[in-house]
């Protein structure tokens, strides 16, 4: 696929390309025209499949019906205000770069397809795209002069009302972009912010997205020329306003960023006064010795597919990117009737925007709580280790993950390449290999839990009368029991329990 028009009677009088341009050419388009093929996207045609273990999937229906309409902006009108950058992705053209090289190539045609996704999964068309090998982005435009009145042409080609770029573009390169293709121009970071906006249900998750949208927004506040200025010192109306008021005055673009930051602190305000209650869960489940299993992984990769599977909670499952933003909390019960909380997080993605690692950071320290990590990847991704390695570089920005113990479950193994899987075993030791659309290793994936988490270890032989029967069902959830009897002044458990426990037993003994 070669957008460069031509016209054969005009003389051609710039310089020849040499063979090693044509074959970065070729190379290019190649990887274009298999993004724009829809092949491993993650919203493929063919759509979600879902299990028994799914429920009825209330929450997908009232999602899909606020899928974005063709041809229905959500752009504010008024220009002569602040541009607020509220995103209208309808028609989109993806652009990216590449360094140079088949590797290089290969990669930039992941991040491209995830690009894509991540565009459908807003609620736009993926129109056209375009790859350019460059070894650095152009300062000014990001693609440089030339390839930027190529973009154009192809924006006016295939109507195009948006421009996505596979990075996070620095103001003055966004702006330089639109003046050239006169449209707007959207990066990465922006795109992944609309879907969390379009997807978070909760009060704690729609404050997080909003506080990550306005960090992003506070930079790239664009004013329109000397009708921003606000006079506001001197004499006003014939009044004088009063010492301290004389001035050049303040600015609109500075009056907006002064609210900006005014709502900013609100919203960590309002996000702390959140987190002890949390705090608060997290505690009565360390009081009742509960263990905590945290879910994490890449985006779609199925975690929520894999909580359903474990405990049958009916969580919204998605074939979509960020499905889940608000995070799910599950009992389950081991076979020898331990009980344990199974915690499914937010899914994390390349180059996930640090606006929402630090917004989120409140929801994603549940992983550093947790007793075991079961840390889920999609077998049947293009590169499964670059999705691990994007997890782990968000995980370590949360203090205390490094001291949690890993499991590395590779899921969707029904439509996996076996041979992908082996070699990813052979890196992971802490592995298993779990399809949760078809059940098949669940039943291992749980007995490896079980094996985990950990147990108690304070040897018990009470008798509880039985007004305690509150100890007793305790010691069933979370102890061990050899022996069971019930007397006549109560119940003798013989097992094992732990110290805090073990220590309310002894006080409550007959």
């Amino acid at each position: 696929m070669t957008h460069t028009p031509t016209n054969p009677d005009t003389p051609f009088t710039g310089p020849t390309p040499s063979d090693a341009d044509r074959d970065a050419q070729a190379i290019a388009d190649d990887v274009v025209a298999r993004v724009l093929a829809r092949a491993g996207t993650a919203r493929a045609e063919g759509g979600t499949v879902h299990t028994e273990h799914d429920g009825e999937q209330l929450d997908l229906e009232e999602r899909s019906a606020l899928r974005r309409v063709a041809g229905l902006s959500t752009e504010l009108e008024d220009v002569t205000e602040v541009e607020y950058r509220q995103l209208r992705l309808e028609k989109v053209v993806l652009v990216g770069l590449y360094s140079g090289g088949e590797a290089a190539a290969a990669e930039a045609e992941v991040s491209l397809r995830e690009l894509a996704a991540l565009a459908e999964t807003a609620g736009s068309q993926v129109m056209d795209g375009l790859l350019q090998r460059r070894q650095k982005p152009d300062p000014g435009t990001y693609l440089g002069s030339g390839k930027a009145a190529e973009l154009a042409d192809v924006v006016a080609a295939v109507g195009a009302d948006t421009v996505v770029a596979d990075t996070e573009l620095a103001p003055s390169q966004r702006r330089a972009l639109e003046d050239i293709v006169k449209v707007k121009v959207v990066d990465r970071t922006a795109l992944i912010l609309d879907i969390f906006a379009q997807h978070a249900k909760s009060r704690e998750g729609k404050a997080q997205v909003e506080l990550a949208q306005l960090e992003y927004l506070l930079p790239r506040l664009r004013g329109w020329g000397e009708s921003m200025s606000r006079q506001a010192g001197g004499q006003v109306g014939g009044q004088g306003a009063g010492m301290g008021s004389r001035g050049p005055g303040e600015t609109k673009i500075e009056l907006d960023r002064r609210r900006i930051r005014n709502r900013m602190a609100k919203l960590r305000r309002e996000i702390a006064a959140m987190a002890p209650s949390r705090v608060t869960k997290r505690l009565e489940r360390k009081r009742h010795a509960i263990p905590n299993v945290a879910i994490a992984g890449y985006t779609n990769a199925g975690k929520s597919s894999l909580l359903n599977a474990l405990t049958d909670a009916g969580v919204l499952v998605e074939n979509a990117l960020f499905a889940t933003l608000d995070p799910t909390v599950r009992r389950a019960r081991t076979e020898d009737g331990r009980v344990y909380t199974l915690a499914d997080t937010v899914g994390f993605v390349r180059h996930l925007p640090h606006q929402l690692v630090e917004a989120f950071r409140s929801t994603l320290e549940e992983v550093a709580d947790a007793a075991l990590l079961l840390h889920v990847v999609d077998a049947s991704h293009p590169d499964p280790e670059g999705q691990i390695a994007a997890v782990r570089e968000v995980l370590a920005e949360i203090p205390g993950v490094e001291d949690v113990p890993e499991v590395v479950v590779l899921n969707k193994a029904d439509i996996a390449d076996p041979a992908v899987v082996g070699r990813i075993q052979r890196r992971e030791r802490r592995s298993v290999v779990v399809s949760a659309h078809t059940g098949e290793g669940i039943a291992e994936l749980k007995a490896l839990v079980a094996d985990e988490l950990p147990r108690p270890r304070v040897a018990i032989d009470v008798v509880v009368p039985y007004s305690r029967g509150d100890l007793v069902h305790r010691v069933h959830e979370a102890g061990e029991i050899d022996t069971e009897e019930h007397l006549a002044d109560g119940t003798r458990l013989r097992g094992r329990v732990d110290e805090a426990l073990a220590a309310e037993l002894s006080r409550a003994a007959v």
